[in-house]
């Protein structure tokens, strides 16, 4: 009869050299040609993961990670302003007690971004790791950027539209004297004079 058991694996993907967190909550198994191991280098094991949190409203789905990492990791190699937005994903699978092998695919329990990270020293070492669900990037806020010529050109290489942008909050025709009566008043009658004046 063949014995079928759980598994956890969980990985972070940190920027540059840093690499990939690969951890799982037992052992050592291999997935997509990595191997995930119970402990890791720098950030020790997997202390526990709280469960997911619905977000309402404005809020996003979340959960929080403790790491224990061993007392040889100094704090700066935890708590990077780089390591923001990395890639966390979790995982549950199935695999065969005998082998060791996965049996079939995992599944994806969630897929989110590394939100803050803080260590607490006390009695042990903490990494207290928040990781907020991909959605969070929609509530992210570019205000300023779409109308300043130096956004505009990365966007469109060579494109000089925005030069004379001025970010001001009230209309002001660009490349020519302001209007003096009424700032709203355009001193084209048409879309078309406007473009004859660009040409």
């Amino acid at each position: 009869m063949r014995r079928v058991g759980l598994i956890g694996l969980c990985k972070i993907e940190l920027p540059g050299s840093y690499g990939n967190v690969l951890l799982c909550d037992g052992g050592f198994i291999e997935f997509n040609g990595e191997t995930y191991k119970s402990k890791d280098a720098v950030f020790g094991t997997i202390g526990s993961v709280q469960a997911m949190q619905e977000g309402v409203g404005n809020e996003v789905p979340a959960l929080e990670m403790t790491l224990l990492p061993p007392g040889t990791t100094e704090p700066g190699e935890m708590t990077q302003p780089g390591f923001q937005t990395s890639r966390v994903r979790f995982w549950i699978g199935e695999y065969d007690l005998d082998t060791g092998e996965l049996d079939g695919e995992p599944d994806v329990i969630f897929d989110g971004q590394l939100d803050r990270t803080m260590l607490t020293v006390g009695q042990s070492r903490e990494l207290a790791v928040a990781v907020v669900s991909l959605a969070e990037r929609l509530f992210e806020l570019n205000i300023g950027n779409s109308l300043t010529s130096a956004w505009h050109k990365s966007v469109w290489p060579g494109e000089l539209g925005h030069d004379n942008a001025t970010g001001l909050s009230i209309p002001i025709a660009w490349g020519v004297e302001s209007p003096r009566s009424n700032p709203t008043t355009s001193p084209y009658h048409s879309p078309r004079d406007f473009r004859e004046h660009l040409i």
